[in-house]
């Protein structure tokens, strides 16, 4: 196959599969080209549905990486870059793969990939709670707070412009993996710091979710102003 037949090939099914949705994340570029490698390999008995099921078994691993952390040696926490990496496989190829295959269910796949979100952000959490000392387990709840704040914005952003985006700016949940990622890496060389790091990434959290609200908030008053 020539470079330009090639390219062309990619062009198709980029458009194909990624029409639905506006990304803006630091990563777009390779995480698409990525996917679009991978779905033409992806076998015939697999489907969106069981891509969406192994992104939650992916969260499920990272919970578990937790817990093993937590009763028996830190370095276990290291597997939970294993169950990211499996959450990152269902989650963007799912859907992905409905479209490349020609079988899209939008609101089918919208609402399932909200709850499979809101599942394996909760398992995460959930398995930091375990892992957290006691008087630091609050930063587990805040932060599924303030991803499933996340998701509500993403959610209101849609209805709104009726333009739909999992990204806040640059950070997508692509980019959140990787963060979550070298907080374990570093955890298991410093063992403490996870607490700090945590935190921090709770506090952005926070701020981005802040910043996102007061701009959803104005697109709201604009939506209003058009229809007068």
């Amino acid at each position: 196959m020539g470079k330009e037949t090639q390219v062309e090939e990619y062009s198709a099914i980029a458009q194909r599969t990624f029409s639905d949705r506006k990304r803006t994340n630091i990563l777009k570029r390779a995480e698409q080209l990525t996917i679009i490698f991978l779905l033409p390999k992806v076998p015939e008995f697999i489907s969106p549905n069981l891509l969406t099921l192994i992104g939650t078994l992916g969260s499920g691993f990272v919970f578990l990486a937790f817990v093993l952390g937590t009763y028996f040696a830190n370095w276990y926490l290291l597997l939970g870059i294993i169950g990211l990496g499996i959450n990152w496989l269902g989650d963007s190829l799912d859907g992905r793969l409905a479209y490349y295959r020609n079988i899209p269910r939008r609101w089918y796949g919208f609402a399932l990939d909200i709850i499979a979100d809101w599942i394996g952000i909760v398992l995460i959490g959930f398995g930091y709670y375990i892992y957290a000392e006691n008087d630091t387990q609050i930063v587990a709840f805040a932060f599924v707070a303030l991803y499933g704040w996340s998701i509500i914005i993403s959610q209101l952003r849609y209805k709104i412009t009726n333009e739909y985006s999992i990204d806040s700016g640059f950070v997508g949940p692509t980019e959140l993996r990787f963060i979550i990622a070298l907080i374990l890496i570093t955890e298991v060389l410093y063992q403490g710091s996870i607490t700090y790091l945590a935190g921090l990434i709770t506090i952005v959290l926070f701020i981005i979710n802040t910043i996102d609200s007061f701009k959803l908030l104005k697109l709201g008053d604009l939506r209003d102003k058009n229809q007068g």
